[in-house]
């Protein structure tokens, strides 16, 4: 119970992993291996991955070989699967009508509860986001251990308008996933 709040507050797990970008099936297997151990060793309700971390960040030229939605539907499958018990919060692009999205699925006991499509896309120094995905518009709250929570991803926390869309629509914690390109000494 959080003093200042009165909440209820869910155990949080991060899962600080390097994800490689284009391995996965790799990934995925880390993944699984990761939610596992937030469940057991952990006792964590919720484990928080990093943005893109299903394919890498930034995935880049991958999002455009059709050979790659297969995949990550596949390794969604199996996050799904693993997410049981415990909230899985994980980043992956998600392929719609409307095009490309970074998204943020939120896991749990089998199945997807909610997706988020990242908002707010740097295009600057070595972020090339709007070359490949389309902006999203709208918050995603779920529950989590009585409490409305929401997600967002990386810069949209930057900005306020993804957080205020959050708030106004209830939630009371604020989850956000971040990656950056790797370089060396980082």
């Amino acid at each position: 119970m959080s003093e200042k709040t009165g909440l209820a507050l869910p155990r949080i797990a991060l899962a600080q992993f390097n994800p490689l970008v284009g391995d996965v099936q790799g990934n995925t297997a880390r993944i699984v291996e990761l939610v596992a151990r937030a469940r057991g060793e952990m006792a964590a309700d919720v484990v928080l991955f990093p943005e893109l971390a299903v394919t890498g960040y930034p995935p880049e030229d991958l999002l455009l070989r059709r050979s790659l939605v297969r995949r990550v539907d596949e390794a969604l499958r199996q996050v799904a699967a693993a997410a049981e018990g415990i909230t899985v919060i994980l980043g992956y692009p998600e392929m719609r009508e409307a095009g490309c999205f970074n998204a943020a699925g939120v896991f749990r006991d089998g199945r997807l509860l909610a997706s988020y499509h990242k908002q707010c896309l740097p295009n600057y120094q070595v972020f090339d986001e709007r070359r490949y995905f389309e902006a999203g518009t709208a918050p995603c709250t779920f529950e989590v251990g009585g409490v409305l929570a929401a997600v967002n991803i990386c810069e949209d926390v930057w900005q306020p308008g993804p957080a205020t869309q959050a708030a106004a629509a209830g939630a009371r914690i604020l989850f956000n996933l971040n990656a950056s390109p790797f370089h060396a000494g980082k």
